[in-house]
């Protein structure tokens, strides 16, 4: 029985119940209603029948500032393709698409929804992919986390680190070979297929070299672990080239190149998860191009909430440097 069958019943019982005794004022009195409502309701069977005695559907409010239902459907499907952002980080997302919304009007569209938590989210982008594709995706494993360094002017000190990516079929095994400036957060990545080596990680100096040029960036030195990468005698030998000081963690450190593992979690959380649950990755060509395209977007309009960035993207930070040093200068 709904609520509107109790309703409807409890009117007629009034009706009969006074009918019955003859007492309109002691009926009301029985069933707690006033007499003016009888009276009402008495109106309403006689002219138009007991089936006038049915409560009426209330109209939803209308709203000034309600979202619309493309407005809704445009959040929702930016939350399902980027799983891993929560509704602040995908507000600038959403404006791209038209839709200018406080971060907790997305997170409360994104609750109702059943989307509240990345991993709600990332089970849905997971159902869709094994609904079109037929491929069900594991979940990976969390990203590294650490504390915050310092670098008194960009290219002073630049972390590199190596991340790896995966094995891909028909590719084989897939390495990322990552460089963050330490003052801008300002990030260079390089993907390598097949075995991480002193050469190969030699080559990433000359290639970073030359993308922080174009940030107008100066190298100047470069902050490693203890890898056989980054000790080998071709690694070691380009450094002595270019002039550069290598600063060496000590083992079993990882919190000392905090800032690359950082950066390591966020392309974890934001490009590869996302990326991968989409579809299987079998051309290294289109992953590379994906890459840095998020890369460009994560040095140039992503902000950064952290504690060093307040809000900032890498490029707002050289800027915010290069200001402070004209001012120091004059």
């Amino acid at each position: 029985m709904t609520h509107e069958d109790i309703v409807y019943d409890r009117r007629v019982r009034v009706i009969e119940h006074a009918a019955r005794i003859n007492n309109v004022s002691e009926a009301c009195r029985i069933f707690g209603v006033s007499r003016k409502t009888y009276y009402e309701w008495i109106k309403k069977a006689e002219q138009y029948g007991l089936s006038a005695l049915l409560p009426r559907d209330r109209r939803t409010p209308h709203q000034p500032n309600a979202m619309s239902s493309e407005e809704v459907a445009v959040i929702v499907s930016e939350a399902i393709a980027r799983p891993t952002l929560g509704p602040k980080s995908l507000l600038r997302h959403l404006k791209k698409r038209g839709v200018d919304r406080s971060a907790s009007g997305v997170a409360k569209v994104l609750r109702r929804h059943n989307l509240g938590t990345a991993k709600q989210r990332v089970i849905a982008l997971a159902s869709l992919t094994a609904t079109a594709t037929g491929q069900l995706i594991q979940a990976a494993l969390e990203g590294p986390f650490g504390f915050c360094q310092y670098a008194s002017r960009p290219g002073q000190v630049v972390a590199l680190d190596a991340f790896y990516v995966g094995r891909l079929k028909g590719v084989g095994a897939v390495w990322q070979l990552t460089a963050v400036d330490i003052a801008t957060r300002i990030a260079v990545v390089q993907l390598v297929v097949g075995d991480k080596t002193a050469a190969v990680a030699a080559k990433l100096l000359d290639h970073l070299k030359k993308a922080l040029r174009r940030h107008g960036i100066t190298l100047e030195g470069v902050l490693t672990d203890n890898g056989p990468e980054f000790v080998g005698r071709a690694f070691q030998a380009r450094v002595g080239e270019l002039g550069l000081h290598h600063h060496r963690i000590p083992p079993r450190s990882p919190n000392h190149n905090a800032v690359c593992e950082r950066f390591h979690g966020t392309v974890l959380d934001e490009f590869y998860r996302p990326h991968f649950h989409r579809g299987r990755v079998e051309d290294i060509a289109l992953l590379d191009r994906s890459l840095q395209a998020w890369v460009r977007d994560y040095n140039e309009e992503r902000p950064n909430n952290g504690d060093y960035m307040r809000g900032r993207t890498p490029r707002q930070v050289k800027k915010d440097l290069r200001g402070r040093t004209r001012q120091t200068a004059a």
